[in-house]
Parts: C-alpha cells; structure tokens; sequence
C-alpha cells in the first residue's frame, strides 16, 4: 500500500524460521513494481551470528564467480543452488542444512531500472536447531488368521524447545518385494484422523483405529484381518513448525523399521506363504537374512518341511523337526560359517548368508510342504511363496569420486586447492594426485599420493619445497582428501589436475578417477570488475547513507593487496571527479584536498572485496555523484610498487532533499478602517507549522485600484530579527512610520504609525520557514496570508469636498528640457485647515511611486532621496501644488497624479485630523531623446 507504479519491490519469505539440521530446506524470494526485462537476477547472502555486520555471498544467478570460498564446493555440487520457480521469483535450496548455515539471509535484485526507486533487497533470518524427532517400533513377524485383530504400537518422541505439532501415520506394502506404500490411517498434525483410500471404508466401520496411549504410544488396532493386510507394515511421524506466514512446515520425518504380518484363510487346510528380506539391494560382504511366514490355522499342531530356493535350484531344507540340509555346495559354505539357515517357530523359517557374493544374485524361494507325521514322505499341501529379487553388488559399485576445487581461476603465486571426495568405501582407499600441464603431450605428471596406511610422498617435480611450498596432504574425514599447492609459478600450473583413488578388499581392487580444471593467470588476464551500490538514492538532511563497492575478479580476491579511493563529483557537475578518500593495502587512510567537509563524517568499512562507505548527516554538498576506484597487487609483493590491475565502478547519482515544509498561513481576507492620522496594525497569524522551525516575514503592499499595482516590499524581518526595507520605504520618515513586530509565537504585526491617506491600499505577508540542519539554515518553504484592506474614514459631520483640476493630459518634454505638471485646487482653502499633498507615478510593470510629499506644516519628504534635487513644488499661490522637473531625464517617463488631503485641527491642543481628499487628473509625460 502507498506505493507508486514502477516502484521496485523485493519480497523474501517472513522470518525468523526454524529448521532442523540435515533437512532439505527452501526460501523464497520475489520482485515486483520493477522495470527491464521479464527475467529477473537474484543474489543470496548471509550475515552470520558471529559478524552481523558483515555480508558473505552465497550464490547468484547472475555471477558463477558470486560465491565466497565457504560456499564454492556447496554450489558446485549442487549442496547449494538457486531454482527459478518464474522469472521474478525464485528458491534457495540447501540439500543438508549445517549448524554455520544460521544467520540472516539477503535476497538482493540487481537493478535493472531507469532509476533507483524502491527496495532491492530484502532479509528473514533463519536457525539451525537439533533433530530430536524419534520413531521406533520393535521389528516383528506377525501370522494371523482371517478375522484376527492385529494390533501394532509406535514410540514417538520429540524434544524441540520451539513449540511444534506431531503426526504420525501407518503405511503398508503388499508383497516381498519393493512397492509403492499405501496410507492405512494418520493422525495429523490437526488431531485430524485421516484414512488412506483402501482403509477408507473399515475406518467409518470402526474397524480401522489409531489410538495414542500414554504420552508417546501410538497404537494401530485393525479388527477383521483381511488378506489384502498381508505384507509390511511400518510406522511414519513428522515434525511440524508454523511460520511467521502462518503456514506450516513439515521440518523432520522418521520411519521406523518394517513388521511383517502373514493371514491365513479360515477355509480348509490351505497353507500361505510368504518371504521377505530386511535388505535385498546389498554389496559384497554384506549379510543377507530372509524369512519365511507360514500361515495356517492351529499351525502348532501341524507338521511342515520347509525349502530354502535359488533361481529355482534348493540350498537347503528343514524338516518338520527342525533338521537341517545343505546342498553339498552349500554345505562348506554353512560350515566355515557363511550360512546359517534354522526353524524359529513351526511358522518362522530363517536363512542367514554372511558375506554375500555376487554367486548369491537371484531370486529367493521359500517352499512349504505339509506332512501328516514328522517320518511321512508325503505331503498333504503344499505352497511356494512369492520370489524375491536380490541383487549383490560389486564392493566398489557404491564408490563414487567427485573431484573440485575451490580456486578454479588464479593468478600465478596464489595457491591451488584441490579437493578429492569419496563416498561409498567401505574399506581404506590410497589416494594418488596427478598433473597434465598445458601444451603438455607426454604422461601425466605425478604430484603426491597419500597410501592406505596415510604414508605420504610427493612427485619429482613437486619435492623441492623452495619453488612451489610445501605441499600439504590432508585428510579432512574417511572420504575428503585435499591437496594445497601454495604457490603456483606460472601459466604452466594449469590445465587438468585429477585424483586416482583405490580400494582394496578380500585381495581385490577397485580405482575411481576424477578430475577438473585450473587456469593460473597473469595479472593481464585478471578482468577486474567493481560495481558501486546504494540502497537509497534520495536521502533526507541529517540522514545517513552507504554505498558498497562489490569488487570481483575472474578468480578470488581473498587475501589480495587492494586499495580503493572513493570518488565524487558535486551537482550540478563541475566536470570531474574529485578523491575524496583512499585506503591503502596496509589500511592507511589518505583524505583529498578537494571536498574537506567529508573528513569528519565518513565511516570506512571492509569485509572480504566489499568496502563500505558511510556517509552521516547529509547536507546539500553531499549531493552528487559517486564512484569507487580499485587497484590491485601479486600477493607477496611488498613493497608495494606498480599496481597490477584497476578498475572504476558505475556512477550512482544521491539526491539529498529537504524535510517537508508543514506550514501554513491564515488566509483569510480582511479590512480595516481607520481615520486620518491613527495608528493601526496588519495582522500575519501561522496556523500550523514544525516546533522547532524560524520565521522569515516580509510584509507587502498593494496600492489602491484605478491603477494594475505590482506589490511594493515595505520591510523583511529574516529568521534572525534583521530588517531589510523595500526601496520605496527607505527613507527615514517611513521606516519610523512602518515597523514589523512578533506578538507571539505565530502572530506578526505591521505596525503603521499616523496613517494618511496615501497608506490607503491592501496589505500582505509572506512567511519564510527555515531549519537549522546539521550545519546551516535552510528554507523549507513559504505561504502568503490573505489581504487586508486599509481604508480611511473621513468625518461625515463637516465633510466638505475639495474641487481639483481633472483634466487629463499628455505632454511630450525633450530631455534636459524644464516641464511643469498641474495640480491646481479651485477655490480658496479654509483658514483653519492646512493642506498636504502626494505626488505619484506609475511606471512600467504598473509600479506607483511617491514621488514627494507636500506635509501639513509645509515640510517636504522625498521618499527616494535622489529625486531631493530634481522635483519642486514651487506654489506660486496656497492651492497650486504644480510640480516641475527642471530638467527632464529618459527615465521620468510615466503617468503622473496628484492627491490632496485637507486636514483641520478639532480644538487647541488636539490632534488634526483629515476633513477631505482629491486626487488630480492624470498626466502622461512622454521624453524625447535630444
């Protein structure tokens, strides 16, 4: 919610999940809002317990090269993988959860938008907890008759401190053989009781139960025993989890061993037979135990012969008393000890063969025969059972060898290490290394061979430890052997490299190859690559930002002298790129001279190839664009002369934005009416704004219609109390007359002090919001109040109207010329008034200026005090307020009037207030260049 189209957004699956160690687990990652194409790249990283801080990379879809050592044989081999479930979402896979697998995994997008916008990574954590789940059930050979009750129970236990469900569930496989189990019945993880679709029917019967005895006894009761229970039966529980999603998971399952149930037919004398095997896939040496079931009612009381068949052919035979018959080529076998064959019970028959060999493949029989008396040589029935395939294998056909290496691509003086795995020996292996170097055309070159007994020796090449180091041999557990060359010389120490192991057992041996692929470089071929990252690209003042310069290479950096600089260039661009930091190999720290004002906010950080520059307290000349720069040395080459290799990231643009203004200023519009020489106040009220913002007021006036007026600043107060006044109320008379005052908080004042007429017009304010960040003020934003109207009102009681001329005119003057403008009152004045008079002009742009003013006492107040000199009133009687410009200039262009106020004095001592007012006609003075 809230966010706009195209905004990129990655999604990983909600944390913190819990999951056991050596299960198969899986996270999911998606994005959306982003732009470019359809398939999308993902990154998985984890930031362990033991260093939170510190990103260790895991796997990329995008980069083979991504992975960091811990985790190259895990991906290779397919331990680790990335499976794109669709273009913009995928799933991590761990195939054998460890306990260093814990931490917090990011699941980062590269971007592939036109710009930053949005999140590109996103993080769950995950943790690794013990497997407590147990399941247990005592093997058995259970015979019944049809219509039996047969009854099983199952020991379940867990002790997982996270609260978890259990289920537990019976299966059945029909036959001797290997089939596909069927669902008999299972309590949920719900206590939901479910059948399977063949026990559906004698569930809802009743004759199908589960019930769980105790705390930990499951028991299966099955009343009426049908022969299609006849085969396998076993116990299956599950652990279950739910997860922050509120789903759950199923994150252990145990299956205990097998019980074997035979059922006989109630009708005649019918004999049912049946064979099975604990384990009927084996290797050489293994042992091999087969049973026979024989199902018969009153079976105590009967008399059985039963044969023991190979492919047909008898091995052996019991009689009803329990003797045994070898075969004669059996019969040495069974005396040395390798076969055991005997009568458990008059139903159970049991045959042994210990250290099977592939002469015993085949397929199994067991054959019963009835007799009257133990001596009869007659049978009354008799039945063969189902076969039984068993297959022997070869001692070496289970080794598998798979060789690797974490170090595919170096540079000549890196070490090689080289890892051989073996799964599957059963005895001790001899392990030999050897070598096939480019351009080479003879035999493969022996590099170190480790024997059964751990006895080490090294090839002729390889012995003089001065060149290449000491080879080290080691054997990590029975089936990991590693070899590390620790310095490679040059190309010629690549190519192949594979490993040969052997494994010996009963005088014979069985070899395993493997191999896989080096390229030692030179520094030319090393492809260098830094790519530079934020997470955020529009930062507020006073915030923080990071950017992260990933370095990678065509073969780990690990351990490789590096430096980087970080680079900046101001917005707007000046052009180039100033340094505003390097850090060397050794970790000096060496600052440019070009930004300084980084140096005492910046964090330098550096794990493995990625460095980490962060930025606090943003301000405005943090705004740019930056770049990181990377050089590289040969390991061991101090001191350290030229560099190797370098490369220059991608730009990546910050933008650093002011907070968001929150004021506002009443704009309600007013009036006020005054009369002639009172004071009076304009009101400025802020409705809202932020507690700990400053104010800058700047007050304006509007004059009075006919004429389009611009308004005309009066005077600004800044945040810090300074006044500045606008030209036209510059000059001493009115900056004593209009002052600007704060009543409170969030009301301001303009005071006019003995207003007269020519203050008749419309007033405003405009407010400024500045802040104090981090290391100046700045403006967030501004808002203008509504006007008010000031007004005069004159006396009603001895209003008298003033008589001037209204004539308009125009004149055309030369400049340099004299010119007289008329202002000329009819009639004689009162002898108790005193008259004043305006003089204005309205310029381009619609501007009105006074020009001077004629006062009450006769004074004279030029508000521009250049105009002293140029303007006269020269009254050549008491109503003739004629101005004359005595030599005209280009810019005394413009529309001239005049106004006249009559003032009179109400009693001795009292205050003179305005009778009456006109304004002249209107005068178009146009200059004439000379």
């Amino acid at each position: 919610a809230g966010l706009s189209t195209g905004q990129r957004v990655v999604t990983v699956q909600k944390g913190p999940l819990y999951r056991v160690r050596g299960s198969h687990i899986t996270l999911w990652c998606k994005v959306s809002g982003y732009q470019g194409p359809a398939e999308q790249n993902f990154q998985w990283s984890i930031y362990l317990p033991s260093a939170p801080e510190r990103e260790v990379q895991i796997v990329s879809t995008l980069d083979p090269s991504f992975p960091y050592a811990i985790y190259t044989q895990r991906v290779r081999s397919r331990g680790i993988y990335v499976e794109r479930v669709q273009g913009d979402a995928v799933l991590l896979h761990i195939t054998e959860l460890q306990d260093r697998d814990a931490g917090e995994y990011e699941c980062h997008t590269p971007n592939t938008d036109e710009r930053y916008f949005g999140s590109y990574s996103a993080k769950t954590n995950l943790s690794v907890i013990a497997d407590t789940l147990s399941a247990s059930m005592a093997p058995q050979v259970l015979t019944h008759t049809e219509g039996d009750m047969v009854e099983l129970t199952c020991e379940v236990s867990k002790s997982t401190a996270q609260h978890t469900h259990l289920s537990v569930g019976w299966y059945h496989l029909q036959g001797a053989g290997h089939h596909r189990a069927e669902e008999v019945l299972t309590l949920s993880k719900d206590f939901v009781l479910r059948p399977g679709p063949s026990y559906a029917r004698r569930f809802l019967a009743g004759d199908v139960q589960l019930n769980k005895i105790g705390n930990t006894t499951y028991k299966l009761s099955i009343r009426g025993a049908e022969p299609s229970d006849q085969g396998q039966l076993y116990c299956e529980a599950a652990e279950w989890i739910e997860d922050p999603d509120e789903t759950w998971k199923d994150i252990s399952r145990k299956q205990t061993g097998r019980t074997s149930l035979a059922v006989m037919s109630q009708g005649g004398r019918d004999l049912s037979v049946d064979v099975a095997a604990a384990e009927s896939s084996l290797s050489e040496g293994d042992t091999l135990q087969l049973h026979c079931m024989v199902g018969a009612q009153k079976s105590s009381s009967r008399h059985f012969q039963v044969l023991w068949l190979l492919n047909g052919v008898e091995v052996a035979r019991v009689d009803p008393h329990g003797v045994l018959i070898w075969e004669d080529e059996y019969e040495e076998r069974a005396k040395l000890g390798q076969l055991r064959a005997f009568k458990q019970s008059n139903t159970v028959y049991v045959l042994t063969i210990y250290e099977v060999g592939l002469k015993d493949n085949g397929t199994y029989h067991c054959s019963v025969s009835e007799v009257k008396t133990p001596g009869d040589c007659h049978s009354i029935q008799s039945n063969l059972s189902s076969g039984i395939q068993v297959d022997v294998k070869p001692i070496g056909y289970r080794m598998h060898l798979s060789m690797s290496t974490s170090t595919p691509q170096v540079m000549a003086g890196d070490a090689l290490i080289l890892l051989c795995e073996v799964r599957g020996a059963t005895s001790p292996v001899s392990v030999q290394w050897w070598h096939l170097p480019p351009q080479h055309m003879g035999p493969r070159v022996l590099v170190a061979t480790m024997e059964r007994d751990g006895t080490l020796s090294l090839g002729s090449a390889y012995r003089d430890g001065g060149t290449r180091g000491s080879l080290r041999l080691e054997k990590a557990s029975s089936g990991a052997f590693t070899l590390v060359i620790p310095n490679t010389l040059d190309e010629g120490d690549g190519r192949q490299y594979g490993c040969k192991v052997t494994e010996w057992s009963r005088g014979q041996s069985w070899t395993e190859e493997g191999e896989t692929a080096v390229t030692v470089s030179s520094m030319a071929g090393l492809n260098l690559r830094a790519v530079l990252r934020s997470r955020i690209a529009t930062v507020r003042y006073g915030q923080s930002f990071e950017l992260v310069c990933q370095v990678s290479a065509n073969y780990t950096l690990e351990e490789v002298p590096m430096s980087v600089g970080w680079l900046f260039q101001p917005s707007p661009p000046t052009g180039q790129y100033h340094e505003l930091v390097r850090v060397f190999p050794s970790g000096t720290v060496a600052w440019g001279a070009a930004q300084p004002h980084f140096q005492g906010k910046v964090q330098l950080t550096k794990a493995a190839t990625s460095f980490r520059l962060h930025i606090h307290n943003a301000v405005a000349a943090d705004e740019g664009t930056y770049q990181c720069e990377v050089e590289v040395w040969r390991r061991n080459t101090l001191p350290l002369g030229q560099s190797a290799a370098t490369a220059r990231s991608n730009a990546v643009g910050i933008k650093v934005v002011l907070p968001e203004s929150k004021l506002r200023v009443a704009t309600k519009e007013s009036s006020v009416e005054i009369a002639g020489g009172a004071d009076t106040a304009i009101e400025c009220r802020i409705v809202f704004t932020q507690n700990n913002s400053q104010f800058a007021i700047t007050w304006y006036f509007l004059p009075p219609p006919p004429a389009d007026a611009t308004p005309l600043q009066i005077v600004k107060a800044d945040y810090s109390s300074i006044l500045e006044y606008g030209a036209e109320f510059s000059s001493p008379a009115q900056k004593s007359r209009f002052l600007s005052q704060r009543v409170s908080s969030n009301v301001f004042w303009l005071q006019i002090l003995s207003a007269d007429p020519r203050d008749q017009g419309r007033y405003y304010c405009v407010v400024e919001e500045w802040l104090w960040l981090v290391d100046s003020w700045y403006k967030l934003g501004e808002g203008a109040s509504g006007r008010t109207t000031l007004e005069f009102k004159l006396p009603g009681e001895q209003m008298r109207e003033l008589q001037l001329e209204k004539t308009n005119r125009s004149i055309s003057a030369r400049e340099g010329e004299e010119v007289t403008l008329h202002c000329l009152l009819q009639g004689a004045p009162l002898p108790t008034t005193h008259l004043s008079a305006t003089w204005f002009r309205e310029e381009e742009k619609g501007h009105i200026r006074p020009l001077l003013t004629l006062h009450r006492d006769g004074a004279i107040e030029y508000p521009q005090e250049n105009l002293a000199g140029r303007l006269h009133l020269r009254r050549p009687s008491a109503g003739d307020f004629s101005l004359t410009l005595p030599s005209v200039e280009e810019g005394d262009a413009g529309v001239y009037h005049c106004q006249v106020q009559e003032w009179q004095q109400q009693s001795e001592g009292k205050d003179w207030a305005l009778q009456a007012l006109a304004h002249s006609g209107y005068t178009q003075l146009t200059t004439i260049p000379p």
